[in-house]
């Protein structure tokens, strides 16, 4: 028996994980204006209510799970004789999969007989999503522990994470981008286009002219790299602007009919950093 963990980066719909083994998300810290929250299970922010506050000129942060914290999740499960496997958000991003193994190490020598695996699934937001619905569509299949880690390293980098945003302010404020660019970006109604590396660290791959470039460009490298034969889920995110994330999804199923298509809220702690209108899919592809 094991329990499969995830943070409160991982950015899906509930609907996705309906008939599928229970999932433990640990909540995280979000800093609005003043303002402190929690985001995830049993915390005390609302996703609209997030996108309302940067809209309204607030500007938000986040910070890394402490060890601590993890120490806690973990031991729920490894003092109850249950192993765990944690699906963590990218190192490439965050100090989180660092202080999850200080945890495991902490962990190791209390509970000898309990496996504790932390997978850095070089993933964030909605490509984290992605991973973490299929792994528990394995633990439905009856993969075992060994079973699933090994399919996760292996199928991790086939994740393909591709998005626009729409503003640069937030990304600037979190040292994504430059001043000078962000400056020159918003007067020329810049969208980059940006994806997850296989470092687990965003990549601007181009700049597009407008919202309607941005996503031409997004259905360019969808039609590079799909690889139906690895999987037709396709997860759509967006900073609360459902209207066009429904367009993109209008044209991925325009192109590919075969397509299972979600989508998704990007939440408060990706959305800290992208802000509001960022638009993104996750699909399986043929690399990175």
């Amino acid at each position: 028996m094991y329990q499969i963990i995830t943070d409160a980066t991982a950015d899906y719909s509930v609907e996705m994980l309906d008939g599928l083994p229970a999932l433990e998300v640990i909540p995280m810290d979000v800093n609005v204006g003043d303002d402190s929250y929690k985001y995830g299970p049993g915390g005390n922010l609302k996703i609209e209510d997030f996108y309302a506050m940067l809209r309204n000129g607030k500007f938000a942060s986040t910070s890394a799970i402490n060890p601590y914290t993890y120490t806690e999740e973990f031991e729920k499960y490894l003092s109850k004789g249950i192993d765990v496997v944690y699906l963590c958000f990218t190192p490439g991003l965050s100090g989180c999969y660092r202080n999850a193994l200080l945890a495991k190490n902490e962990l190791a020598g209390k509970y000898p007989e309990r496996q504790l695996i932390v997978i850095d699934s070089a993933a964030a937001s909605i490509g984290l999503g992605l991973l973490v619905e299929q792994a528990l569509e394995k633990q439905k299949e009856g993969y075992s522990l060994q079973e699933l880690t090994d399919w996760v390293e292996a199928r991790k980098f086939n994740v393909a994470h591709w998005f626009t945003v729409d503003e640069f302010e937030h990304l600037k404020r979190g040292g994504r981008v430059s001043a000078a660019a962000a400056v020159v970006g918003t007067a020329l109604q810049i969208k980059p286009l940006l994806t997850v590396n296989r470092e687990g660290k965003l990549e601007v791959k181009e700049k597009a002219r407008g919202r309607k470039h941005a996503m031409e460009a997004q259905m360019r490298h969808m039609r590079q790299s799909y690889t139906k034969e690895l999987g037709n889920y396709v997860l759509i995110g967006h900073g609360d602007d459902l209207e066009r994330a429904q367009q993109l999804g209008e044209l991925v199923k325009s192109e590919f009919p075969e397509t299972d298509i979600h989508y998704s809220y990007i939440g408060p702690v990706i959305g800290s950093h992208t802000g509001p209108g960022m638009i993104a899919f996750t699909f399986w592809g043929n690399d990175r």
